[in-house]
Order: structure tokens, then sequence, then C-alpha cells
């Protein structure tokens, strides 16, 4: 408990203040470390374990990637996979290959264990940065995605080449060759065919710190299935939520992962400020600047270079290549196991750590460096970005009953994409029988509403059926997206008027079409033309919903409404007698006149 206390003091403290300088979060969980690890006031016996631990920020981070990214986008990924991932990693090490074995007369495996170890990036790091930067969704956030999920697809093999060029004789292997796939196939069939069974039982019976326990135990149960087989954390929780990407529940899931996700990012960077050995650069301060400069002016170079190659203008390039300049938290993983297999010497390994740990911390003023003395426009301005955004949804409905299905259907109708939200998973089954996306999530809730992409979408329509959850659900997106046009569902006259006090662009009366339509016929069969019937129920709506506007804005004056309400109703009836007497067809010319005036 005290320990958890430490933790929170430091980053309470840290990461304002430097958020407050303009020099970014994560260097501030990153002094954090240091200020309380061995080189600070040493509140923790063992840096190591807590990072180790703390990894579990890194998988949820993955697993959230996963439920973003669907399995057939990925496939569609999969020329720049090979085409950045391969490349950088293939470039950056023999290029550091050739520095430290030619030029600094390493020996040949200690200089590719090296070498492959830091032409890895920092996943938590890089994602963080693109997120922060709005960039993670276009396309340069793409060629960033590509070159990360190579190298944590690549951590394996590293791995085996390891154990394969080790001095130590092993004597078997520790699990059979087979294992390692039958674990992944496993996953993916879990994933895909019981994992939504169970979550619907759960939305059904369960409350809803069930469906965060369920959450949590998917993304972290993966991850640990993979590392029991000796594969990648990280890439079992990626690989789960990419299975999951096209459930009813994707993003109530990424809304119960998403807080835990962050306290334990947290956790990670502070976990690694508190791994640097400081003593290392007091002792030998130019070759671990000098190094550490080197390693993130080379993969910014390899980075740069790529993306030149594909027509992407230098700025944006340059932009890409300093978010994945730094080491990886894999290299530290590497270089424990290198020290293991005897491949290196501990001291070596330290100082590729500390190398590793500074880069990390220099990544994030590097970029608000360049931030600023960058033109934002061309730096950030994804180009294409018509043949990303047109797969994107546009309208989000919240509440698909009767109500929002037609909106829905319409849309679909048209090709206009759309997400939306239900609570009801019986309902939801049944509407995707018929061709509809519809998505397990409670609406009400915020993280909710931003995990099923509201800052990205132009029109929201907000069909709930508790009217306080409708008003509050107008309020947060007016407040927090004021890009987004607001169409709200009202019951009643009384949400009517609360919903335009939230600021609703426009509300819609469910029955109050409906009704009018029923009057039309009813005039009709009591002897009216269909031109008297249309127009007498035309000078109602109007008139209801200028009343209607004059009362919203009473503010909620009880006394004020009641007296519009008289007057209103008085006005209607001398507007029928004044028809009456007129006739039909001057009653009719007088009401054309009025909509010409309008």
């Amino acid at each position: 408990m005290v320990n958890a206390l430490y933790f929170l003091i430091a980053a309470a403290l840290a990461v304002p203040l430097f958020k407050w300088l303009g020099l970014g979060a994560i260097l501030g969980y990153l002094v954090a470390g240091v200020a309380i690890g061995p080189e600070g006031l040493n509140l923790f016996g063992d840096p190591e374990k807590v990072l180790h631990f703390a990894e579990i920020g890194v998988v949820l981070l993955l697993f959230v990637i996963g439920l973003e990214l669907e399995p057939a986008k990925l496939w569609n990924m999969r020329g720049q996979v090979l085409a950045f991932g391969f490349g950088q990693m293939a470039l950056t090490a023999t290029l550091v290959y050739a520095v430290l074995h030619w030029l600094f007369e390493m020996k040949s495996n200690g200089a590719l264990v090296i070498a492959l170890a830091v032409s890895l990036s920092s996943t938590a790091f890089a994602v963080q940065l693109m997120a922060d930067k709005g960039i993670l969704g276009n396309e340069d956030g793409r060629r960033g995605f590509s070159i990360l999920l190579f190298q944590d697809l690549a951590v394996v093999p590293i791995l085996l080449i390891l154990q394969a060029i080790s001095p130590i004789e092993t004597q078997e292997a520790d699990l059979a060759w087979w294992i390692a796939p039958a674990a992944v196939l496993t996953l993916v069939a879990s994933a895909r065919f019981l994992v939504n069974p169970i979550l619907q039982w759960m939305s059904r019976y369960g409350g809803r710190e069930i469906m965060t326990v369920v959450a949590l135990l998917i993304g972290l149960g993966s991850a640990v299935l993979m590392d029991k087989v000796n594969l990648s954390m990280g890439l079992g929780a990626f690989m789960a939520g990419m299975m999951l990407a096209n459930s009813s529940f994707r993003h109530q899931l990424e809304a119960d992962v998403e807080p835990f996700k962050g306290l334990s990012l947290g956790l990670f960077f502070i976990s690694i400020g508190m791994t640097l050995d400081l003593k290392l650069l007091l002792a030998n301060p130019l070759t671990v600047v000098f190094g550490t400069l080197g390693l993130m002016g080379l993969k910014t170079a390899v980075i740069i270079g790529l993306i030149v190659l594909a027509r992407v203008p230098f700025p944006r390039a340059l932009m890409l290549g300093l978010m994945l300049c730094q080491g990886g938290e894999f290299g530290f993983v590497i270089m424990s196991e290198a020290v293991d297999q005897r491949l290196l010497p501990e001291a070596t390994a330290n100082m590729v750590n500390l190398m590793v740990g500074l880069s990390m911390a220099l990544t994030a003023p590097a970029v608000i460096w360049f931030d600023r003395f960058t033109d934002k426009q061309i730096a950030k301005a994804p180009e294409r970005q018509e043949q990303f955004d047109s797969q994107e949804p546009q309208a989000l409905i919240l509440g698909f009953g009767r109500f929002g299905q037609v909106t829905g259907r319409i849309l679909a109708a048209n090709q206009i994409h759309f997400t939306a939200l239900d609570r009801d998973i019986d309902h939801i089954e049944f509407v995707k029988k018929f061709g509809n996306r519809v998505y397990f999530g409670d609406a009400s809730r915020r993280e909710v509403l931003e995990a099923a992409g509201i800052s990205k979408v132009r029109a929201a329509v907000v069909a709930l059926d508790d009217p306080k959850h409708c008003r509050d659900v107008v309020h947060y997106i007016l407040e927090n997206h004021p890009k987004v046009t607001v169409i709200a569902r009202a019951h009643n006259r009384n949400d009517y008027l609360a919903l335009k006090a939230a600021g609703a662009h426009h509300v819609i009366r469910e029955v109050f079409s409906g009704a009018l339509e029923a009057a039309v016929d009813t005039l009709s069969a009591l002897g009216y033309s269909e031109v008297q019937a249309l127009q007498t129920a035309e000078v109602f709506k109007r008139h209801d919903t200028d009343l209607l506007d004059k009362q919203a804005k009473t503010k909620g004056d009880e006394a004020s409404i009641i007296a519009l309400g008289i007057q209103g109703r008085q006005e209607l009836e001398s507007i029928f007698r004044q028809d009456l007497s007129l006739g039909p067809s001057n009653a009719q010319k007088r009401n054309l006149q009025h909509t010409d005036d309008e």
C-alpha cells in the first residue's frame, strides 16, 4: 500500500509540472521514476520486479489497439508492415552491427544481439506520442504502427536467435515445437467462437463491474497464455483484441479497459525511470551521450529514408522518425536474455539498457521541439485522407430501437457508415441478422462514447430511453465536441424543452409526426378534402413548434410556460375560426403566403 502511495505522489507531482513546462507527460513519468528509484530516494528495493508488473500497461495498450484494428484492415496493411517494418529493422540492425563489429571490433555474436535489440522501438512510447499528436488514426499513424507491429512480431524470432547462437548447450527444448502454434490457434478460436457467447451471457446476468472484470480477464489472460509458451505477451493481447474487433462488445470492452490501461502505462513509464543506472552515465558520459544520440539519429534517418521513398513530405517523415527513434522495452528483455545466455557481459548489457532508457527520455522532448519549430499543417496533414475517411463512421446512433433504426436504415441505404450503440444484447443480436452493425455499450457513459468515436463523427442521434440520460449525453457531446451536430429524440413536450435547454441542435418528438398523419386521415374521414386536411395539419404543426420554441426560451419558468400554453391555444382557435370564415381557397392562399414570408 505504501509503495502504491509513492507512485501516486510521484506521478501527481511530476506529470502536471512537466506538462505545464511543455515537456510532456511521458518525460514527467520517467523523471518521477528516477526520483523514487535507486538513483534518487531509493524507495523500492527491486525496480525490475516493478517493471515486470508494469508491463500490464503495454499489454492492455496492445489489446485496445487490437480492438480498433479489424482483421480485414490488418490484411490491407500487410504491404506497409513488410515494407516499413522489415525495412526499418533490417537496415537499422545491419548498420549498428557494422559499426560495432568493424569499427569497435566487438565479437560477432555480441554485436548481432545489440543490433537486434536496439532496432526495436517502444510500442508504449510511440503509440502514446502518436495518439497525443492526433496522427494514430491517419495514414502516417498506420505507417508508424506497421513498423511497431512488425517489431512485436520479431521479438520471438530474436529470442530464438539468441538461443541458437548461445555458447550454453541445452539438453532439450523446454517445449515441443508444436506448442506455440497450438496456443496461437487456441487463442484465435476462443476469441472467435467462445468469447462472444460468454460476453452475451455476462451482459444479461452480470453487472457493470463484472463486464469490466471480463474485459481485463480477456486482455491479460491472452497475454499470460502467450507468455507460457515463450511468445510475446503483447502479441497475445493484440491478437485477442483483433479477433474481437468485429464483436458487438468492442466499444464496451475498450471503455472498460481504458482506465486500467492509463494507470498501468503510467506505472510502466515510472518503472523505466527507476531502472536507469545513472552511475554509468557519470562514469562514461561521452560514451553514453554519443551512443544514445547516435542510436536516435540512426533510427530517425532510416525511418525518414523509408517514409520519403513512399513520397511522403520530409517534415512528416521526420516527425514519424522522431516518434520511433527510441529503443524499446523489449530491448531490456533481450539484454537480460543475452546475459543469461553468456552472449554479453553484464556491464555491456547495463550500458545498452541505459542508452535505451535515455533514448526513451529524450524522445518526448525531441517531438515537442519538432512541433514547436515546424509548420503544423505541413507536418500533420495526411495525404489521400479520403481513402480512409470514407470507411470511417460519419454518424453515431445512441439507442437502436424503433426510432434509431429508421435513421440507421436510411444511412445504410445511402452507403453512409455509422456506429450504433444499444444496451439490450438480445435486441442487438436480432437486428444484426438483418445486416445492421450494432455494438453493445452503455451510451450514458462518457468512456463508451469516446471509445465509439464521438470525436470523429459529424452527427449524433441521441435516442436513449431514459430522458435524464438523453439530456446528460447531449450536454456532454456539446460541451466536449461542439462540432458534432446533435439530433435528439423527445418522448413528450417536457423532454423537448429539456433537450432544447441542453443545447441539442434538433429535437424530434417521436409521436408528433405520426399523430399529425392520424389527424389528416381523421379530417379526411370527416369530409375534409385532402388539401384542407393537409393545410390544417400544417398550420397546427407550425403553430405548435413556434409555441414550443417560445416556451424553451423561458428556461424552465413554469408560470411562463403555462401562460404561453394558454395563449397559444387561444391563438390557434382564432386562426382556425378565421380560416372557416375565409373559406378553403382563401385560407390556403393565406397559408401559402405565410410560408413564402418565412
